[in-house]
């Protein structure tokens, strides 16, 4: 039985070297040399271990922790919404997936490729995601579950995600930590509370936006269990029946709408994988380590065997139908 991977970050070496030697543009200092890397932005320091941006190292870590393909992803850290200029955010965002792509074709029998979008250029983005389309065969993107302060669901947005639909390519929504500020800057708390709160609002703004309505095939995968949504579905529905402005511009039940997101199962509890499977089906739940971050799973096997009454038919689907059927039927 294949166990696939939906969530795990990369830092290719490619978009390091530019930030070394553009510190300035992008308001980041790496330090250190060879495998001693640190990533330096502020508050933000990151150790940059070699399976960041080592394709070898990526696999020996996988199979630490019992996985056989890893769709691979930039870190948020590479997201680069800030950029103004769009000439610049774009060729950014190619020199991130250049990175992505080397590290699959180092390790073409265990890696697979997600791509970055300069989101905040419309244009810009529609025309890397047809190039790393055409040129990698990247099956997804990951966009940041807010683009700077601007919502995933303002219509500026809506041609890339029209035309990811007409692609058929996956979205992976990442947080980007936009609850970063005021009561949250404490205790890890941006991470904590902030990332899966990010996720719940881009969700809710997706569905009562009428969004979800126009894109009817898109496929998305929210990550980290999909925040607080799993829990809080039933508050999603009974609002749009007793609020008016949340059934405004959309007719259709929070609960259906609900039911197209796939999910990862990084919950960090056996008793909330269950949870997520008895809402949302097994058949729209992957596996997701977040690996190499300090909130990633480590043990990601062991922690399916924890869960509650899982079947086989589940576990099947958790570690690699679930993918399977996400990206079409082959990865």
């Amino acid at each position: 039985m294949k166990r696939i991977d939906v969530h795990s970050h990369v830092i290719p070496e490619t978009i390091i070297q530019a930030m070394r030697e553009n510190r300035d543009l992008y308001k980041t200092e790496i330090k250190g040399q060879g495998d001693a890397l640190k990533f330096v932005r502020g508050k933000v320091e990151i150790d940059l271990i070699p399976e960041f941006y080592n394709a070898d190292a990526k696999v020996e870590s996988m199979d630490r922790k019992g996985l056989d393909i890893s769709v691979i992803s930039p870190g948020p850290q590479a997201f680069f919404y800030g950029l103004a200029d769009a000439n610049q955010a774009l060729k950014t965002a190619a020199i991130v997936n250049a990175g992505v792509a080397n590290m699959v074709a180092a390790r073409p029998d265990r890696l697979r490729g997600m791509a970055t979008l300069p989101m905040q250029h419309p244009d810009a983005a529609i025309a890397e995601l047809e190039r790393v389309v055409r040129e990698y065969g990247f099956k997804a993107v990951e966009l940041g579950t807010a683009i700077g302060s601007e919502e995933l669901a303002d219509p500026k947005f809506r041609p890339v995600l029209r035309r990811i639909q007409e692609l058929k390519v996956v979205i992976f929504a990442h947080p980007n930590t936009q609850g970063s500020a005021g009561r949250l800057d404490c205790y890890y708390l941006t991470n904590l509370i902030g990332n899966p709160l990010d996720t719940t609002i881009m969700v809710g703004n997706l569905m009562f936006s009428g969004a979800l309505d126009e894109l009817p095939e898109l496929k998305i995968l929210l990550a980290h269990g999909g925040g607080f949504l799993p829990y809080q579905i039933g508050r999603f529905e009974h609002g749009s029946k007793v609020r008016a402005d949340t059934s405004a511009v959309t007719k259709t039940s929070p609960m259906e709408m609900f039911k197209r997101f796939y999910f990862d199962a990084l919950t960090h509890s056996p008793e909330s994988i269950r949870h997520l499977i008895n809402v949302v089906g097994s058949d729209h739940v992957v596996i997701g380590t977040d690996s190499p971050f300090d909130m990633g799973e480590e043990q990601p096997v062991q922690r399916l065997d924890a869960v509650p009454g899982l079947t086989q038919a589940e576990r099947e689907d958790v570690c690699y139908r679930s993918a399977m059927n996400l990206f079409g039927g082959k990865l």
